[in-house]
């Protein structure tokens, strides 16, 4: 099987999906059309295409590295450490970071999100 056309299809995947998958997540979605391929090469293709810069790794906090596909508006995520809830923010409330960041310290990001893990108003009441 060539790494093209599954490189082709995780991308697919990770575009249609909207949302972070883990790499078992992305290998159970694409082994439907691409019945030929193993864990590995999915692996390995996320690898590729995370280093290309046309896929994000990002933990979660859940046990597992979550991939989501390059592109579109940058976004940020508050993650629950004691329920794992995730709140998605606009890029707008870290953009003055990132500039300031890119600034200070003569430095290009290239991240699509920032993960800031605390505790979320309903645990931190309990």
């Amino acid at each position: 099987m060539r790494a093209s056309s599954v490189n082709t299809v995780i991308l697919e995947t990770l575009e249609t999906s909207q949302a972070h998958l883990t790499a078992a997540q992305i290998f159970d979605s694409i082994s439907q059309r691409l019945p030929a391929v193993n864990p590995s090469t999915v692996y390995r293709s996320l690898e590729r295409l995370a280093h290309e810069g046309l896929v994000s790794v990002s933990d979660m906090g859940h046990g597992a590295l979550v991939y989501e596909k390059v592109g579109g508006e940058r976004h940020n995520h508050l993650v629950c450490l004691d329920c794992g809830q995730e709140l998605t923010i606009s890029d707008n409330a870290v953009h003055a970071l990132y500039q300031q960041l890119e600034f200070e310290n003569h430095f290009r990001l290239v991240t699509n999100h920032l993960v800031l893990f605390g505790h979320c108003q309903m645990c931190q009441s309990k």
